[in-house]
């Protein structure tokens, strides 16, 4: 098959009319978060692009969501990804959003190290932001799903397992199989070589010590996306990982995350009954 069909598969800009109203209320709702709450930014590595911004929780013990974003690892930063902060906090969970060196300029693989570095940060230092480091939820928007599920695997330090990092992920339009990306007109630009394919595809570097995972996608958006869902979702059922699919109706590739934490919506729902602790739900 040729690039041109990969790129229907796989560029989700194609099925709307135009990507930036999008990429504009993603920052129109970070810079109100920034100005209505308390926040500080963090430099977590010492490339340029490893800052996140934090929000601490109204009180003491409250889950942490973290949120890594997409752009096929080209575009967007932190300042366009705390646009869910404001309803997580009013939820009682801290948030942080994850920002990181961006390709062509940063390859893959440092990328993802990046990323690892920022989860394993904020799980170290949860109670800064009034968050219990066992109530940590991962959420991951397109390639920020790849290189949340990428922080949870690989040699992680003194002897963890992924479910010591996050009690469940939730992994929103994802890419989980890298080698149709290669194909693609994104693997020329990101330089996704075979190497980072074996590497970097997370359902081949899956393990059944992955915490829960709720696997969300859009249903107007490429066929790609839902290719990759069914395959991350086949691989973590058979190794006993347990799994939520939603397809949200209604939805595209860009407007999907912002319902993250919208009670009303299908994806909001879903997350916000992972944040309730067990004890509330009357599971003793």
């Amino acid at each position: 098959m040729n690039t041109q069909l990969w790129d229907d598969a796989y560029l989700p800009g194609r099925f709307v009319p135009s990507v930036r109203p999008f990429l504009d209320e993603y920052a129109r709702r970070s810079a109100r978060a920034r100005r209505e709450l308390g926040w500080w930014p963090v430099r977590y590595g010492p490339d340029p692009g490893e800052w996140m911004h934090v929000f601490p929780a109204p009180g003491p013990g409250a889950p942490l969501v973290v949120f890594v974003h997409g752009g096929y690892w080209q575009e967007l930063t932190e300042l366009e990804s705390s646009f869910a902060a404001r309803d997580m906090l009013a939820a009682g969970a801290a948030y942080a959003a994850v920002g990181y060196g961006l390709a062509p300029r940063v390859r893959l693989g440092e990328i993802v190290a990046q990323v690892r570095r920022a989860v394993l940060s904020l799980c170290r230092n949860a109670s800064t932001v009034n968050a219990d480091p066992k109530r940590v939820v991962l959420v991951g928007h397109s390639a920020g799903a790849q290189l949340v599920c990428m922080a949870l695997l690989g040699e992680l330090p003194d002897g963890l397992v992924p479910r010591d990092l996050a009690c469940a992920a939730v992994l929103l339009s994802g890419l989980y199989e890298l080698a149709p990306l290669r194909r693609s007109s994104i693997g020329a630009a990101v330089g996704i070589t075979a190497a980072d394919v074996a590497a970097y595809s997370p359902v081949r570097q899956l393990q059944a010590r992955m915490p829960p995972l709720l696997l969300a996608r859009a249903a107007d958006e490429p066929a790609g996306f839902g290719y990759q869902q069914r395959r991350l979702a086949e691989a973590a059922v058979r190794l006993g990982v347990p799994v939520t699919e939603l397809v949200v109706s209604g939805r595209n590739h860009f407007d999907l995350p912002l319902g993250l934490a919208d009670p009303a919506d299908p994806l909001g729902h879903a997350v916000l009954e992972l944040l309730v602790p067990v004890v509330q739900k009357g599971i003793a």
